[in-house]
């Protein structure tokens, strides 16, 4: 699922969303798309309420396999298990409301899979409290979206997003228009005609996942992952950015 990989629709998605976040008006729809980012970097990568930091996670799971792929595949269980609960994204209460009302088991399905990304992030040796990583960590959830955005920014190339991120030293506002520029791509999925175009993107499993995240989806979030953050020399399973809780 290359990052790159874009449409003319795409594009022009890419050219409304960045056209949104460039220009705040401060409607709800602004203040959802700020909020959701918020509340995936919260939830997904720091941790709050029941869900530890990812890079605890990461970590937990490196200490039970020498191997930092063994490390990630059991990462990607460990979170397809945990998701499997019920009633995981009732569970978070106050931590996910939003200005605008999404299907709780869409969000629970980003939340996850932010976890899941930040994870193998953390395994292959990259910082999770580096804002460039955070903000790769997004990229990587717009899916084809993500790829659009890389070029409106001028990131397309070749590399990992960190190192297109760094090198394009987004730091500061300039990050912060990208971060929100994803959030509005990720509402717009969300949205998209009633739902119904993301649902089939994210088939079902009889409820074999509580909060309605089908493990196909996510296995599928965890390869682009591996593609977006290749492994680090010399840091690989060195992980940080956890808080030790």
């Amino acid at each position: 699922m290359p990052l790159l990989r874009r449409s003319k629709a795409d594009d022009s998605a890419a050219d409304q969303a960045l056209e949104k976040a460039q220009h705040d008006d401060g409607g709800r729809l602004s203040q959802a798309a700020t909020q959701l980012v918020r509340r995936l970097v919260d939830l997904g990568i720091d941790g709050a309420g029941p869900l530890a930091p990812a890079a605890d996670a990461a970590a937990a799971a490196r200490r039970k396999h020498s191997d930092v792929e063994d490390a990630i595949d059991a990462l990607v269980s460990s979170s397809t298990r945990s998701a499997a609960v019920g009633g995981f994204v009732t569970g978070l209460g106050g931590f996910v409301t939003l200005p605008v009302a999404l299907p709780a088991n869409l969000l629970g399905y980003y939340v996850i899979a932010t976890r899941t990304v930040a994870g193998t992030a953390a395994l292959r040796g990259y910082d999770l409290s580096s804002e460039e990583v955070r903000s790769a960590v997004l990229l990587v959830l717009a899916d084809e979206d993500g790829g659009a955005l890389l070029s409106k920014f001028g990131l397309a190339g070749p590399g990992g997003l960190v190192t297109r991120l760094a090198r394009k030293q987004l730091a500061g506002p300039g990050l912060a228009v990208l971060n929100k520029a994803i959030g509005f791509q990720l509402l717009s999925r969300l949205g998209r005609s009633g739902l119904s175009r993301l649902g089939r993107g994210l088939p079902l499993a009889g409820g074999v996942l509580g909060a309605g995240l089908d493990a196909y989806a996510l296995r599928r979030t965890a390869k682009a992952a591996r593609s977006a953050f290749p492994l680090r020399r010399g840091a690989a399973g060195e992980v940080t950015g956890g808080s030790g809780r």
